[in-house]
């Protein structure tokens, strides 16, 4: 009976464990299902397609480089800049959780409509976190902006 045990109750947590990693429960960031990609992206803001990032509250889509799991959005703030993954933080992935800004102010969820102020990703609206950011460093210097986890 012992030796019984001692295989079976290996097996009914390794299923569980199985179990629970596909789930799409939230973690403290986003969902458990949100995908974890490597992000390493450098701007030359100098180039004509980043010109709204001169000005504060200026905000691009960034899709080249492979970022993100939808690509990005990054926003230049009073402080420097917010760089936000393009999926939506509390929905596992589908065609319909690509973030969008909405006149220049709010993102919003295409599926279910929760939305975050542009400027400081705080939550406005049905979700209860807010856009997965990644770091980034700036050099003023030759105004190249480089984006990173």
């Amino acid at each position: 009976m012992k030796n019984t045990a001692k295989i079976i109750l290996p097996m009914f947590i390794l299923i569980f464990s199985t179990l629970n990693l596909n789930s799409c429960g939230r973690s403290v960031e986003t969902v458990s299902c949100f995908p974890d990609t490597n992000i390493n992206v450098v701007l030359n803001l100098n180039l004509p397609a980043y010109q709204n990032l001169q000005n504060v509250g200026g905000w691009i889509y960034i899709n080249e480089q492979s970022p993100g799991t939808r690509g990005l959005i990054a926003v230049r703030t009073t402080n420097g800049f917010k760089v936000y993954d393009r999926n939506a933080p509390h929905l596992c992935p589908d065609s319909n959780t690509t973030l969008t800004v909405i006149d220049n102010i709010k993102i919003r969820c295409t599926k279910d409509g929760a939305e975050w102020i542009l400027y400081t990703g705080e939550p406005v609206q049905i979700a209860q976190v807010p856009p997965k950011t990644y770091q980034y460093s700036y050099n003023a210097g030759n105004n190249v902006l480089s984006i990173y986890n």
